[in-house]
């Protein structure tokens, strides 16, 4: 939902639009990137962003390597990450920074004025291996990877932080894998 109760959705795996319906659930309008970067290739995740004084909408243009930002309306303001992503995914904010999970393992820690910070967790090469995010059995037929290791991600999917500066990183693989990120202090 968005601050003035309307409600945004993201076809990603269909028509690569996202779709703005009001609070009565009545379709306003669809939007699909071309009049701002270029057109969505699967829109993955949606966020409003109020860090600043006037909320933003977020669109995680996943395939694209990308974040497209549009105003309330669904109008469009600019990109961000264009250099510096690989699959932005979903996202969360983390004080004054935005935390954006890629799928391509890693999570990446934007500023308040779109600037990389840095990566978290980067094991990018891994998303090259054969049947990735899991691996393939003799038969070639996806299992649980055995390629996991701590402090490093594979396949970051769903993302949060806490009060108390603890981020907490969901992947996408067979039996899935959670991870907490502790602020040391």
């Amino acid at each position: 939902m968005g601050g003035n109760g309307d409600i945004w959705v993201a076809d990603g795996y269909g028509k690569s639009l996202v779709y703005r319906y009001n609070s009565n659930g009545e379709y306003l309008r669809s939007i699909d990137g071309t009049r701002g970067a270029g057109h969505f290739d699967c829109p993955h995740s949606l966020w409003i962003d109020t860090r600043s004084n006037t909320p933003e909408l977020l669109v995680a243009d996943r395939a694209n390597g990308r974040v497209q930002v549009f105003d309330m309306e669904g109008d469009y303001i600019r990109t961000i990450g264009a250099g510096y992503f690989d699959r932005p995914t979903v996202f969360a904010s983390y004080g004054e920074n935005l935390l954006v999970g890629e799928l391509n393992a890693r999570v990446t820690i934007v500023g308040p004025n779109d600037e990389l910070v840095g990566y978290v967790g980067d094991n990018t090469p891994v998303s090259e291996e054969p049947a990735w995010p899991n691996e393939p059995d003799e038969n070639g037929t996806p299992r649980r990877t055995s390629r996991l290791v701590e402090g490093l991600f594979n396949s970051p999917h769903g993302i949060t932080s806490d009060g108390d500066g603890n981020i907490y990183v969901t992947e996408w693989l067979i039996g899935g894998r959670y991870t907490k990120l502790s602020l040391v202090g």
